[in-house]
């Protein structure tokens, strides 16, 4: 499946009309409504992978790989979404950000911080 098409299928899923309403039919909230949860499912993720280092020696077992890999989907979904509401494509998302990463390789410094090195 390519990215646009999961983004379009994503899109069929999500309730605008009732995050527009519960957030008073504030012009971006969908946008707020959408980062909120794209962060909290990361978050998740983290949740996940800390339990594993802190409970099970840092051993991922199948339904440990399977319960990371819902996880990972509800990231992708709210991702996707979210770049809908922003009007822009997840593959156009997806290609400026490898094409970011190829430029800080280049350039010697894909380690470090701050976004714009």
């Amino acid at each position: 499946m390519k990215l646009d098409e999961y983004q379009n299928k994503a899109q069929t899923t999500f309730l605008r009309d009732n995050v527009y309403k519960s957030l008073g039919g504030h012009p971006l909230s969908s946008v707020i409504y959408l980062g909120l949860k794209l962060s909290g499912e990361a978050g998740e993720v983290g949740e996940k992978i800390g339990k594993l280092l802190r409970d099970k020696d840092g051993r991922l077992s199948t339904e440990d790989r399977q319960e990371l890999i819902k996880e990972l989907g509800d990231v992708l979904w709210y991702t996707a979404v979210l770049t809908d509401e922003l009007d822009v494509s997840l593959e156009h998302v997806a290609q400026t950000n490898l094409n970011k990463l190829a430029s800080r390789k280049e350039r010697g410094v894909i380690g470090g911080s701050g976004d714009n090195r």
